[in-house]
């Protein structure tokens, strides 16, 4: 059997198992392992252990348990609860104000976490109670609490950016300054679509009665943007000594913890079931990512090892004879069709090391590369049928928010991501200018 048709049973095996329901790292792992067995016999297996001891080696994984927990200490001690009462109140007489207001909780939330699903908790959770409440439109709620927590995998410091860096072998750094740009455009993009959306039919999103704004006091208002200042706070104390050379990344992200604890500490919100929960939930999801991409690392080691990424390499730039871009339209669509199936660290640690050669291959820049695959991500999150994100609103919001609602909801944010990502691939310098300009790239 030659190494093509392997390849291809080893994918097809593969989605067979996710389409039973099995866990993703269990599908991925067993996978690898019949096929190294059946390959190389028992030695094979030594592909696998030498992949995943490179993993244990790379420090800046140690970031990812980092983050989680601020996320879930920024959650559990209500600090962004506080964030969520300041944009309420002075964003609330604005057409859609709450739901702006939400889009910027999300890049704030973003700014500190780099997870989606922290966000989608904290949305589920906080926001939209307070949105049902004034009379949103379903719709409107479930698309911008979906829309607003996908920002979390591109606005530094992403943990998907992260991994990519391990896959394509960049720095972290020139990678998270890459997102920020095009995570702050996306942000703007959705606050413009909210803004116009509601300014043409104000019944989907009533402004604050001007009785409740009357009742606020002067002094409640600017006191409330203290809580602004606390993810600034928080973001600086991390970004500017590792982005001037001061620590490393695994230092910075430790800072960024100590600065968010620091806060639920002077605030006097830093309880024991606080740390108790914010510890236990980083566990579970780092065991979660740990578990998912050793299997997918073993995946890909056998895939390597049969030489199919060269295969398909030779596939797209010789015997289709095709032109780069269409190349990498073809790779984004892939993508895309993938989110519906898999989460996107499955996604990157199994086929992204087969097109990141690719990419490199064509010319392309890897840190530009990094973020338009991010932003596809997004994209596929939100995918029906199975977006990762469509089953997370499910889970989180009430009852009458129904699948059909939940799935027509991210059509226009779908398209306003798909509008960002056809301005990044048109612009690269929308993602480049700032990494070359800080860190002279």
């Amino acid at each position: 059997m030659d190494h093509n048709t392997i390849a291809l049973l080893m994918f097809s095996s593969l989605m067979l198992m996710m389409l039973t329901g099995q866990r993703v790292f269990g599908a991925i792992g067993f996978v690898a392992v019949i096929a190294a067995l059946t390959l190389w016999g028992p030695g094979g297996t030594d592909m696998g252990f030498s992949a995943v001891m490179k993993l244990m080696k790379w420090t800046p994984l140690l970031t990812l348990p980092m983050f989680v927990f601020m996320g879930y200490v920024m959650s559990e001690s209500r600090l962004a609860e506080d964030l969520y009462r300041m944009f309420h109140v002075w964003f609330g007489p604005l057409p859609g104000g709450l739901a702006i207001g939400t889009i910027l909780l999300m890049v704030l939330i973003s700014a500190m976490n780099g997870l989606s699903v922290a966000g989608m908790a904290i949305g589920a959770t906080i926001a939209l109670p307070e949105l049902v409440r004034r009379n949103y439109d379903k719709l409107m709620i479930s698309g911008v609490i979906q829309a607003g927590s996908s920002l979390g995998i591109l606005i530094p410091p992403s943990v998907v950016l992260v991994l990519f860096a391990l896959i394509a072998r960049q720095p972290v750094s020139n990678l998270w300054l890459a997102g920020i740009g095009p995570g702050l455009l996306m942000a703007v993009m959705f606050i413009a679509y909210i803004t116009i959306r509601t300014w043409l039919n104000p019944k989907l999103a009533p402004r604050m009665s001007a009785e409740e704004r009357a009742s606020i006091p002067r002094a409640e208002k600017y006191k409330l943007l203290r809580a602004g200042l606390l993810p600034v706070f928080i973001f600086a104390a991390m970004m500017v000594p590792f982005i001037n050379g001061w620590a490393s990344l695994t230092e910075a992200s430790v800072v960024g913890v100590g600065a968010t604890v620091l806060v639920a500490a002077l605030k006097r919100r830093l309880t024991w079931r606080v740390f108790e929960t914010a510890t236990k939930q980083t566990l579970h999801i780092t065991v979660m990512f740990m578990l998912i991409i050793t299997a997918a690392l073993s995946f890909g080691a056998v895939f390597d090892g049969l030489g199919a990424g060269r295969a398909i390499q030779t596939f797209f730039t010789s015997d289709l004879g095709l032109a780069p871009w269409m190349i990498l339209v073809l790779m984004q669509l892939s993508f895309l069709v993938l989110g519906m199936f898999l989460d996107d660290t499955a996604m990157l640690v199994i086929v992204a090391p087969v097109f990141v050669g690719l990419a490199k291959a064509l010319g392309f820049d890897l840190i530009w590369y990094g973020v338009l695959y991010t932003i596809t991500c997004q994209i596929a999150y939100l995918t029906p049928p199975f977006g990762y994100n469509l089953f997370l609103m499910k889970a989180l919001a009430p009852p009458d928010f129904t699948l059909p609602v939940i799935y027509r909801s991210v059509l226009p944010f779908v398209l306003v991501m798909v509008l960002t990502l056809v301005l990044i691939m048109v612009f690269p310098q929308i993602a480049l200018w700032l990494p070359q300009t800080v860190l002279g790239r």
